[in-house]
């Protein structure tokens, strides 16, 4: 509010109206409460001084007029915005609500979870214990069963015995804890996986849901409900909106009319529309998803059973994947049995801030009024428009988006959810844009018409008739959060200025958003960090140094250790390296060539041999 409301003042007026609620029977939430003193606060027709500090009498008459507007349960206009608290307070996006869960759930498991990672079991009897501890723990984390069932725990101790036999508790308990923590997780996903096995092979199963089956019947009943109770109230809202349109036409044939606040009731069913739209569009997007989960887990159980058939052994890395994955996908299904269990609730939930459409238009009473008037669905105003189209060459200075000229004209952020921009502060009624007329860009913001005449009107003087819009929002605080004006509504104009100022000229004050970044460190750091200017540190140090000189090192080799330390052994091979002493050489000679003449005798009896040297001089060679 403004800066002479202070904190204290604001929450003194709202405690003090919420005790005078409650005392009248009405225990409201402070949020309510809130909402309702600024919704006042802003209605100019309370003219509220926001100049100066509140009296006394102000602060009662403010009080008052709170309470007043609280605990009139007639109007529609303190159940829209009694709606918009509870879905505001209480909805959340899938993310948000999956992440909320699990947190839940880590909390309800963290006792348990520091019971098993920080014990140091060491005897036998204390090892089964911590056993018997990890088999409850895996059987609440995936949710599949209860800890009083027997049958349940037989199944879950018999798959953990199959990958985490009780022989390897000595091996878990030399563990980190983190690593601890992180082995828990796995060990319940694993067992999870081999028990959703086994129920598919008929082998076991207890206390496991058929989840897929149970959701694939709920979840289009539930879609159903919605999509029902969203249609009968878009025919109400097309109703009251045929109603005000014949009463700006014909005044006094619908003079009764105007007691019955059909503008508040509009709202309400526009409101219950918006979040009707929003939980079935969670509920489409949890069907499809239970659909792609289906899928999936069949392609998974078929990969399984073919790698496990007929096979008495099996290899851990080829299955404990797959027993993984189907963990991961069933725990898919809960997270869409959890959506859609939220969702049935928030729906039956909003169901009581429309009981009052009937207690002030019974069926009867709104059928006679409606004799003679065309009711026409939203659907029909916009196949009315699709035809028309505005003329960009009618203006100069405005720029219009059509869908053939602009990208990603259907993810364009529309003003005032989509309503008409013109009829909201010039007629009060939500009627619904069609974007195929032109959508005009003005300061950056994009805004819809519901017809060719409405357009060019608007486009006259656009920042007119958004202060008409937000005038109308300051009447029916309802709008706000309808229309989404939260940036409207972040400031309060002073009196002063409203009653000087012209009736359309009243603007939020100029604001720019702003930043300065300053380096840290400019320079390097040049910190040297074994540096020590206490010298009874250094002599601590250099006792333990000289302490360390003689001590023994002692080593041992653990079932742990052996054979996995890595050894490396580093030497010099010798170099190749010669030394030359003398030089060899060579001389050539004739070779001797000495011939035996006679040797195979003659003629004569006698053998007479002659030797013939044929061997060159030397001086020849």
């Amino acid at each position: 509010m403004s800066g002479e409301l202070t904190q204290s003042v604001i929450k003194r007026i709202i405690r003090q109206v919420g005790l005078e609620c409650a005392a009248q029977g009405q225990t409201l939430s402070e949020t309510l409460v809130a909402f309702m003193v600024k919704a006042v606060v802003l209605d100019p027709r309370n003219d509220f001084n926001m100049d100066r500090i509140l009296t006394e009498n102000n602060m009662q008459d403010l009080i008052q007029r709170c309470v007043t507007r609280l605990l009139d349960t007639t109007n529609p206009s303190l159940s829209t915005i009694k709606m918009q608290v509870y879905f505001d307070m209480n909805y959340a996006n899938r993310d948000d609500l999956l992440s909320e869960q699990q947190r839940v759930l880590e909390g309800k498991l963290a006792p348990m979870v520091r019971a098993i990672t920080e014990a140091g079991a060491r005897a036998q009897e204390e090892r089964e214990n911590m056993y018997q501890k990890i088999v409850t723990y895996v059987l609440l984390r995936s949710g599949l069963g209860a800890p009083t069932d027997t049958e349940a725990v037989r199944e879950v101790t018999a798959a953990l015995q199959s990958v985490f036999p009780q022989a390897e508790m000595i091996t878990f308990i030399s563990l980190s804890k983190k690593d601890k923590e992180q082995q828990l997780k796995d060990l319940a996903m694993l067992v999870t996986g081999i028990r959703l096995y086994n129920k598919q092979c008929q082998k076991g199963g207890s206390g496991i849901e058929d989840l897929p089956a149970i959701l694939n019947e709920a979840i289009p009943s539930a879609t159903q409900t919605v999509d029902e109770r969203l249609n009968s109230c878009q025919l109400l809202a097309h109703q009251y909106t045929a109603l005000l349109e014949s009463m700006q036409e014909d005044p006094h044939r619908y003079s009764r009319l105007s007691t019955f606040k059909l503008k508040e009731a509009l709202f309400n069913v526009r409101q219950y529309e918006s979040f009707l739209s929003i939980l079935l569009s969670d509920a489409i997007t949890n069907a499809q998803e239970v659909e792609s989960l289906g899928v999936q887990v069949e392609a998974t159980m078929m990969v399984l059973k073919n790698r496990m058939q007929d096979k008495t052994s099996i290899e851990s890395k080829d299955v404990f994947p797959l027993f993984m994955e189907l963990s991961k996908l069933w725990t898919g299904f809960q997270d869409a049995k959890l959506l859609l269990s939220f969702l049935t609730n928030m729906t039956d939930n909003l169901q009581q801030f429309l009981e009052i459409q009937s207690q002030l238009f019974p069926e009867e009473m709104l059928t006679s009024f409606l004799e003679g008037v065309t009711v026409k669905s939203d659907e029909e105003r916009i196949k009315e428009t699709m035809e028309t189209r505005v003329n960009v060459s009618d203006f100069k200075n405005q720029e219009w988006l059509f869908p053939e000229t602009t990208d990603d004209f259907d993810e364009l952020l529309i003003q005032y959810h989509g309503f008409c921009a013109h009829s909201i502060g010039v007629k009060g009624l939500t009627l619904v844009g069609n974007p195929a007329i032109g959508i005009l860009k003005h300061k950056e913001k994009c805004y819809v018409f519901s017809s060719k005449e409405a357009a060019y009107i608007f486009a006259q003087d656009p920042d007119k008739f958004i202060q008409l819009n937000v005038e109308k929002a300051k009447e029916y605080p309802e709008l706000i959060q309808l229309l989404e004006l939260h940036h409207q509504f972040e400031y309060l104009v002073p009196h002063a200025q409203a009653r000087n100022a012209s009736k359309y000229s009243m603007k939020p004050p100029p604001k720019r958003d702003s930043g300065t970044q300053t380096d840290t460190h400019i320079l390097p750091p040049t910190i040297v960090r074994s540096y020590e200017w206490n010298e009874w540190e250094l002599r601590r140090k250099a006792i333990k140094l000289a302490n360390l000189r003689r001590k023994l090192t002692h080593a041992m080799q653990t079932d742990l250790s052996h054979m996995r330390r890595e050894n490396v052994t580093q030497v010099y091979l010798p170099k190749d390296v010669g030394t030359q002493t003398k030089r060899d050489n060579s001389s050539n000679v004739p070779k001797p060539q000495i011939f035996l003449k006679g040797l195979r005798g003659g003629s004569s009896p006698t053998t007479h041999m002659v030797a013939v040297d044929l061997t060159r001089p030397l001086d020849e060679t």
